[in-house]
């Protein structure tokens, strides 16, 4: 994605996102001046995360309904755990709509396990699937 500014990620998210609803200009600068918030970019697509004490979650990811199955998701998805890990983080987490079987699949071909459930996380009729990668294995001392 070129010229990754606040609109023009809004403006892609707005067009990937009806329900959760999309984020704002507002909403990206704000993440974006956040500290552990990083953003991936690629043509047709970001990915935006966070990696703060051990931990990082994978905030939202979008790629243009025009260039989707192309393999930028996955990309993004896979450069995303391999920043989280040099930034420190041993496992990662992510929501996603328990409706959105596409992105569930994608999630599942990359590693990431079904952790829990958030009931209504996404409105009254749509619960969120909690979703955990493992980054690296801990180290036990000995």
């Amino acid at each position: 994605m070129t010229g990754a500014t606040p609109e023009a990620l809004a403006a892609l998210h707005a067009r990937c996102f009806k329900r959760p609803r999309p984020w704002s200009p507002a909403e990206f600068a704000g993440l974006l001046g956040t500290r552990g918030v990083f953003l991936l970019t690629a043509p047709g697509g970001f990915l935006m995360g966070r990696a703060i004490a051990g931990e990082a979650e994978l905030l939202t990811l979008a790629v243009d309904p025009d260039t989707r199955r192309a393999g930028i998701g996955r990309g993004l998805v896979a450069d995303f755990a391999g920043r989280a890990a040099r930034m420190g983080a041993d496992a990662a987490y992510l929501e996603v709509a328990a409706d959105n079987l596409a992105a569930r699949r994608l999630y599942e071909a990359t590693g990431w396990l079904e952790a829990g459930v958030r009931r209504r996380y996404y409105g009254p009729a749509t619960d969120a699937i909690v979703m955990r990668l493992t980054l690296r294995a801990t180290q036990e001392g000995g």
